[in-house]
């Protein structure tokens, strides 16, 4: 125990030192270089080397829905809205289908929201098949590739299998009408079915201005070892327990719930983000799906990220330095976790707090309105770019079907 306090006193004094600010860098602070492909990455420009056509549904799928309940707006699943948004007024537009290289359908499929605002994702497969046969109806180029040349934004937990609980979203599946498209969602975990090959990974919706308007000043030090604020047992969706987050947010309680080093609670404060800006690792454990805003917030805020989620797929993993930036420890190592986080090296938490203080890598998190370069809709488009050109092979002969239109749940194929 006395060399796991000199650890941590020796992590807070360099943390004194450092004190990176979430967004802009205090003159003279050393940052470090993003090297390989993550910094060509994030300098690549696809304006002219893509083209995008944006479809016009009836706005029952979307502006009706986002009327109704403008919440969505600033809901973790945003990004759906504001990826459409970014597109109507984004020099990759084409108007022109017959140049296109991709095709989007703009439906709002988490805007559907309890009276606490949490989006309900069981609407979403009638919805997703009504928009598809609208087009595939009154435009051509659905047909031709039966999708292969679409791409949808699919950001709930469990992406386009529609369903908050593993199980659930297991038994289902994606849904058959989006086997052959291009998905970008934010659930990412590998070798599993609601993941779909050529994905593209994305990070969760995070209010840029909300964010912004908690910085604090950089002169206050990272006095907090370990920070996490959110769920440990989920009783009204998992009431006999275990299986929410697969045990790792109960391990993480049970174990540290008295360890000075961590400062956990379910409690939600006002000083959240301020309370990030002050802590040196940030837990980020799987909830129902892998993911959480948390990661995003973590790497906005300069707190390095401690990920709990076998197997996870990190957003734009091509482009941001995941194993550089963060930590990774396994769901089964969380009772490990203090000796783990003091047993880090003080230089490599330095250097891990200097690579997160480069603003490219936090612009790549966030969808900021009006967008800026290298943000996160320029790397969505970056990732559609480097899909080009399509093979040969999506192009469907004359007469010929792949896609099985009554395939699914009996739910699923009720019309909307």
């Amino acid at each position: 125990m006395k060399n796991l306090s000199w650890g941590f006193i020796l992590v807070v004094f360099s943390a004194f030192l450092l004190n990176l600010d979430a967004f802009e860098l205090r003159k003279g602070q050393k940052t470090e270089r993003i090297s390989g492909s993550a910094g060509d990455v994030l300098e690549d420009d696809p304006v002219g080397r893509l083209k995008v056509f944006v479809y016009e549904l009836p706005s029952k799928y979307n502006k009706k829905i986002l009327q109704k309940d403008p919440r969505c707006l600033n809901h973790m699943f945003a990004a759906e809205i504001y990826m459409h948004r970014f597109l109507l007024s984004s020099p990759v537009r084409t108007l022109n289908p017959e140049e296109a290289d991709w095709f989007y359908t703009p439906v709002y499929t988490t805007c559907d929201l309890t009276p606490n605002g949490l989006p309900l994702p069981f609407k979403s497969p009638r919805m997703m098949r009504s928009a598809i046969q609208l087009i595939s109806s009154n435009w051509p180029y659905w047909n031709r590739t039966e999708g292969a040349d679409h791409f949808f934004i699919v950001p709930h937990d469990f992406g386009a299998c529609f369903h908050y609980q593993e199980e659930k979203a297991i038994e289902r599946g994606i849904l058959p009408l989006l086997q052959r498209a291009t998905l970008v969602q934010t659930f990412g975990q590998k070798n599993h079915v609601c993941l779909k090959e050529g994905s593209i990974t994305v990070p969760p919706y995070a209010p840029p201005q909300k964010m912004q308007s908690h910085l604090i000043p950089p002169s206050i030090p990272r006095s907090i070892f370990v920070y996490f604020r959110g769920l440990f047992y989920d009783v009204g969706n998992d009431p006999e327990g275990g299986y929410y987050a697969r045990g790792a947010r109960a391990a993480v309680w049970e174990n540290f719930k008295d360890n000075p080093l961590f400062d956990i609670s379910t409690e939600h404060p006002t000083t959240y983000y301020e309370d990030m800006q002050r802590a040196v690792f940030c837990l980020c454990p799987l909830g129902w799906a892998p993911w959480s805003p948390r990661l995003v917030e973590a790497v906005i805020f300069g707190c390095i990220p401690v990920i709990i989620a076998d197997d996870i797929v990190l957003p734009f993993a091509d482009a941001i330095p995941w194993e550089d930036i963060g930590v990774y420890v396994d769901e089964k190592d969380v009772p490990n976790l203090d000796t783990i986080l003091t047993s880090i090296p003080t230089e490599v938490i330095l250097r891990k707090q200097r690579l997160l203080a480069n603003p490219s890598m936090k612009q790549a998190m966030l969808f900021p309105h009006p967008a800026q370069p290298g943000d996160a809709f320029h790397q969505i488009l970056n990732g559609l770019a480097r899909k080009l050109p399509h093979d040969k092979s999506v192009y469907l002969r004359k007469g010929e079907k792949v896609l099985n239109w009554t395939a699914g749940p009996v739910a699923d194929l009720k019309p909307w």
